[in-house]
């Protein structure tokens, strides 16, 4: 049977990927812009940003997890294209919700210096690789491209939710509850 709406832990878990995806990007904004005279702002400000992306990987697994026991519901009031290109579209959201974090783990890894991840500033994030500058040197633009192919593809998302609302369509009502 599919539901009305999506459940409260779905709700909420999407929420709050969705604040830390939009948290990451201005941390992601703001620490590539502090100069190195403020190495120590800059060093909390990408300990941070790497904290915020582990969190969208985690939270992204979750919703996943739900998605796989419960359905989604049904997209009313679409058009059989329309209802594919949401269902495609959410799913390339899921993709990058996943590779944007992997490729900044992998990018902090490959960087050339022994600093460290931490989740939360105190729980150490094992590295699995080496410093790698050639690995670096791809996996770097491949993280951006990825994360702003993410940005804009969530910024459709919600413009598309909105405009589907003044169209009368049920699709907030899914999200909000």
């Amino acid at each position: 049977m599919t539901p009305e709406r999506w459940s409260r832990p779905q709700r909420r878990l999407h929420a709050w990927g969705a604040v830390l995806v939009v948290l990451t990007l201005a941390l992601s904004l703001a620490m590539v812009a502090l100069p190195m005279s403020q190495l120590l702002a800059k060093f909390l400000a990408y300990q941070l940003h790497k904290t915020f992306g582990l969190l969208v990987l985690i939270l992204t697994l979750a919703r996943l997890g739900f998605r796989l026991a419960r359905p989604a519901p049904a997209l009313e009031g679409l058009t059989a294209a329309r209802q594919r290109a949401a269902r495609w579209g959410q799913a390339v959201l899921y993709a990058l919700l996943l590779v944007v974090p992997l490729l900044g783990y992998l990018t902090a890894q490959a960087a050339a210096g022994p600093v460290p991840t931490t989740l939360f500033l105190v729980i150490p994030v094992p590295h699995l690789l080496d410093p790698d500058p050639a690995l670096y040197a791809w996996l770097r633009p491949m993280h951006q491209i990825a994360a702003w192919s993410l940005i804009a593809l969530a910024a459709a998302h919600a413009s598309l939710a909105l405009w589907h609302h003044r169209q009368g369509l049920p699709v907030l009502g899914r999200i909000w509850g």
